[in-house]
Parts: C-alpha cells; structure tokens; sequence
C-alpha cells in the first residue's frame, strides 16, 4: 500500500514562516508545495472554476509525478444540487482537462442539507468520462444504505472517508479499489493528535491493504496540515507501509527556516528627545 500525502490547497499566507520561507515569493509557493509533497487537493474550482489555461499551467509548473485532486464546482454540488449535472460536469472536465495526466480524482463534496438522492447521484456519476477517477462526500446522515453504497461501487467511485473532531463521520466503506480521506479537524484545535492519525493508519491498512489511497489535510490554519502531514507519513512507516514525499519536521513547522534578526535599534545623538530630560 502507498499512501499519496497532501493538503487541501497551497495557498495560504499563514504558512510564511511555517512551511513556506519567509523570503520565498507567493508566485513560487505552488513549486515549493510540489517539492515536498507529491500531490494537492485544490479547493479553488469549487469556489471559481479556473480556465483550462490556468489548469495547464499549474500542470507546467509542478513535476511529472505531482499528481491533482480538483474539488467539483458549488455550483454543480451546492447550487444545482446535482440536478441537470450534464453541462456543469461536462464544463468542469473541459477545464481540468489541462491538467492532462496529472488530474488525479474529482471529488464532489455534497452540501450537509442534501439528503439521499439515489437517482440524483446516479445520474451526475454517469455525466464523468469512463476512467474518472470520483470520489464522493455526502454530509447527511441519510446517505449511508445499501443501496447508496451499491451505486458508488458500481461506478467505482469512492466513499470519501472524512474526519472531524479527531472521529470519523463517514462509515468506512471501501466503494473502489483506491481510497480517499480528508482530515479536517483536530479534537483540541486544529492539529491531530499523534494517536489519532496512528489509528487512521491502521484503518486504511487494514481495509485497503496494497492499494493506493489519497489522503488531505484541510486544518490549514496555523500550519496544523503540513506538520500532522508529516506525522501521518510516520504513523504509515512504523507499519510497514510505504508514501510518497512529505517535507520534513523542521521545513513543515517553520523550524527549518533561519529566525529574522531582530530590527536595528536607532542610534540616539546629541540633542536627540531620547537624552532629554522630561519635565
């Protein structure tokens, strides 16, 4: 098994400092993200469909291995609801397609007041080209029965496996022969603990067994998704599992990047109003 480590998005100015170089312009973060990490999750099509120029770029900036998960469109999702997803889903490959081999996975994460469409999710799943890689999150409750499991399994997409508070809120189903998982929140803040991301592990070892399976962290404030990212990739070496590049402690905490000298203090002269006595 390998798991393929990243973070959902890149672009995050909190991250100065932490996992970015404080001197390190924001137009080289992107190439920065792809050297320690082997792929992202990007968040923007879900709030601004990019063009397909701005997709073919981001693919001339990253390495050939880089690889990209695209977050469907609200429109599609939270907007239409999945209703009438011929032409929102037919637009979103049209600009993905600029990615070329490097789009992983589409995922459309529902609206948590969407309840269980079986039809509606059948036929947004059929509007995607054969060989598209779709991962679906449902946010509500009435989503998980047979029959909603039995659709994803025919299309072979995935049951996004999904964490918040430090507990699944997704029952672990294994719907394809590739997983996806994202973390959103800790228990205690934003970060994980290490025992939680150990258990998280051990699951998808034990479900997924030598497949692949794609794993975000979305606790993006503060730095919390590349520090727990490298803690993940620990948790995955002590059992025996391979994954892909993850930066190291130091470069994901900031700890790596030499402090700032404190400022020059200004030298006082003669007459100055710092050596004159007040009255």
């Amino acid at each position: 098994m390998t798991v393929v480590i990243g973070t959902s998005g890149w672009q995050y100015r909190d991250w100065r400092g932490r996992f970015y170089p404080p001197a390190l312009p924001q137009r080289l973060w992107l190439e920065h993200h792809a050297a320690h990490f082997a792929t992202v999750e990007s968040n923007n099509a879900f709030y601004r469909l990019p063009e397909r120029s701005t997709f073919e770029t981001w693919r001339e900036r990253t390495p050939a291995d880089y690889r990209w998960a695209v977050k469907g469109s609200r429109f599609l999702t939270h907007l239409k609801r999945l209703r009438e997803p011929a032409e929102p889903v037919a637009r979103l490959m049209d600009r993905v397609a600029g990615l070329g081999d490097r789009l992983d996975v589409v995922l459309l994460q529902l609206p948590p007041t969407l309840q269980r469409d079986v039809d509606l999710l059948s036929e947004c799943l059929g509007q995607f080209p054969a060989g598209t890689r779709v991962a679906v999150e449902p946010r509500h409750e009435s989503w998980w029965t047979d029959d909603v499991r039995a659709l994803l399994e025919r299309y072979s997409a995935a049951l996004c496996w999904a964490d918040r508070g430090e507990q699944p809120v997704a029952p672990l189903w294994r719907t394809a022969e590739w997983g996806y998982l994202r973390l959103h929140t800790g228990a205690e803040g934003w970060g994980y603990r290490p025992e939680t991301l150990q258990l998280w592990a051990q699951r998808l070892s034990d479900i997924y067994g030598d497949d692949d399976v794609l794993a975000y962290f979305n606790n993006d404030p503060g730095g919390a998704a590349t520090v727990d990212a490298v803690t993940f990739a620990g948790a995955f070496r002590a059992a025996g599992r391979e994954h892909t590049r993850v930066p190291t402690t130091e470069e994901a905490s900031g700890a790596a990047w030499p402090p700032k000298p404190p400022p020059k203090s200004r030298q006082r002269t003669a007459g100055s109003s710092a050596n004159v006595t007040p009255s």
